[in-house]
């Protein structure tokens, strides 16, 4: 459906639920997370319930972006404000300057950011004439709206500003180089449509019947609004995660449906936009000295028990809600959430332990990616762990068994990597259809009776690749990502977080009651 699909299913549901009355709704719509492959520790339970790294007990995202925009429904007329779960807004404002969502057709909000963050978000083209660029917040309108657009699209249709005096849009051969007088674009975060709005979405949605394609609500929806808006945007197909045969079609309908209608941009000059979509982004923000670590007071240890016996944990690193047993060892800029930590694991720099129980001697080298999922097959709850490096690239794909071998597992061709664990290259390696062959949907991962087992074969399985020593998978069952998400059991999952919850609870209130 892609979170444009997923919008007009909603609107479909309130509908359904409370009949006409929902056009007087403020509806606050968060996309969860879909599929997550470039941060799979979110993908089972979904990028909202991201676990926050300060607080006591510990925020989620959801809880974040409630406080975020919690003086917003005061200052909205009925509508729909959407957002993504993998981002976050701070900004700051006069005392006399508000946020309102009051006018008809679509308003967004517009943070300053550079060039390069503005090929993989929206770039809004603003009208010059509309907008001083100074002080804390401008309303505007959009000429046009630019999804992910190359540097050189940005400069020809004039979305490129000059810092501190953005109402300036600077020409392709202007440039500075002082900081000061450097350059930015203004970029999407979340926005708002009228009901007026969403309910022309519904009736295209009824009259399509079912949807046939991805259809993402921010390069389909917003690329057709503003006097500057074209078509063209409709047979660009280079930011689709899965071309359909009827994108285009849907697209070409969807722009006749919008073309015409207002984008009002309300600019947050005094702001910043985080996103926290991808291994990196995420290792960057809770470890490194980030802005987004200062600005929000990030912990090093938040809400788990870290023993004074363990070894020394460095500042950089980031343990949220977990168990570190004395003994162990985490590296720096290492992140530890909702896991289990045995005395004898050392942990290498830079990596990522989600939702797993290590209780074996093991040193895990640095870029590790660990994230174990409790899965349900005939009825019995069974375990799996994923491991990659933070850099293998989840999301590419091969159309042929032939070309596996351009496919990298912690900077090792796939293909040596299978013949390692004596996994056959067959049509039955992949759980998708041919044309998607990649990490993805390879089954290379067993499944295991108990979720510390889970974690020792998956991480045999990297040794192996690291030492080129085989370790046979012979006899186990084995899953792809895909499919451990199909079968996951989210109630076991949560079980286990609630356990490690209760003893961290245990322990503060032991520790208090001077025992």
């Amino acid at each position: 459906l892609g979170n444009g699909g997923s919008t007009l299913h909603v609107l479909r549901c309130l509908e359904d639920l409370y009949g006409d009355k929902w056009t007087s709704f403020i509806v606050l719509l968060i996309h969860s997370g879909g599929y997550s492959q470039r941060l799979p520790s979110a993908s089972a339970l979904g990028k909202i319930f991201t676990a926050l790294p300060f607080g006591d007990p510990i925020y989620q995202m959801l809880e974040l972006k409630l406080a975020i925009y919690i003086d917003f429904p005061s200052r909205m007329k009925p509508g729909i404000l959407i957002t993504c779960s993998d981002d976050i807004e701070l900004y700051s404002t006069g005392v006399t300057e508000t946020i309102t969502f009051d006018k008809p057709g679509f308003t967004a909000l517009a943070h300053p950011s550079d060039l390069t963050v503005g090929t993989t978000h929206g770039v809004f083209v603003l009208d010059p004439s509309s907008f001083s660029g100074k002080g804390g917040l401008d309303y505007t309108s959009c000429h046009r709206f630019l999804h992910k657009p190359d540097i050189e699209t940005m400069r020809q249709c004039g979305a490129v500003c000059v810092r501190g005096n953005c109402s300036q849009p600077r020409s392709s051969g202007d440039r500075g180089d002082s900081e000061t007088d450097s350059e930015c674009v203004y970029t999407d975060s979340i926005f708002y449509m009228d009901h007026g709005i969403a309910k022309q979405l519904l009736t295209f949605y009824k009259q399509m019947g079912s949807l046939c394609c991805e259809i993402d609500a921010y390069g389909d929806f917003l690329q057709a609004l503003g006097p500057g808006a074209t078509q063209d945007y409709t047979k660009n197909t280079r930011n689709v995660t899965k071309e359909e045969s009827r994108l285009v079609e849907v697209r070409q309908k969807l722009y006749s449906l919008l073309r015409g209608t207002a984008l009002n941009v309300i600019v947050l000059n005094n702001s910043k936009f985080y996103h926290i979509g991808t291994t990196q982004e995420y290792l960057y923000h809770f470890t490194s000295d980030s802005k987004l670590k200062f600005e929000l007071d990030l912990l090093p240890v938040a809400f788990s028990i870290f023993s004074d016996k363990a070894e020394t944990l460095d500042q950089s690193a980031s343990v949220i809600q977990s168990v570190l047993e004395p003994g162990c060892s985490i590296g720096p800029g290492s992140i530890i959430e909702c896991s289990r930590i045995g005395p004898e694991v050392s942990i290498g720099k830079n990596s990522i332990i989600s939702g797993s129980y290590i209780n074996l001697k093991v040193a895990i080298p640095l870029n590790c990616f660990l994230s174990s999922l409790s899965i349900k097959i005939n009825g019995q709850v069974k375990y799996a762990s994923m491991v990659f490096s933070v850099e293998d690239d989840l999301k590419k794909s091969v159309k042929s068994l032939l070309d596996i071998r351009s496919l990298q597992f912690f900077g090792v061709s796939l293909l040596e990597c299978l013949d390692l664990w004596g996994i056959k290259v067959s049509d039955e390696l992949f759980s998708s259809e041919t044309t998607h062959l990649g990490l993805w949907t390879a089954r290379i991962f067993p499944v295991c009776s108990t979720l510390s087992e889970s974690v020792r074969m998956s991480l045999k399985m990297l040794n192996s690749v690291q030492h080129m020593s085989a370790f046979k998978l012979n006899g186990f069952k084995l899953l792809s990502v895909e499919e451990m998400l199909t079968f996951k059991d989210v109630e076991d999952m949560l079980k286990f977080r609630k356990q490690i919850y209760d003893e961290i609870c245990l322990q503060r209130q032991t520790e208090k009651s001077g025992f």
